[in-house]
């Protein structure tokens, strides 16, 4: 899966503030994502990301 900096993903299981899309910050081994919704970040591991990612928008 092909994944940039400024790409916004869309996961399977929704944010507890309800959005379902996060944007992506940093791209490396992990990921660093910022939700669109509550603004909060998180960092990912790639592989689980893979996984749990619906699709790319």
């Amino acid at each position: 899966m092909d994944i940039n900096v400024g790409d916004v993903l869309k996961l399977k299981k929704q944010h507890p503030c309800g959005s379902r899309e996060w944007e992506v910050l940093r791209v490396g081994a992990d990921f660093r994502l910022k939700c669109l919704g509550c603004g909060h970040q998180i960092m990912i591991a790639r592989k689980l990301l893979e996984k749990k990612c619906e699709r790319n928008r």
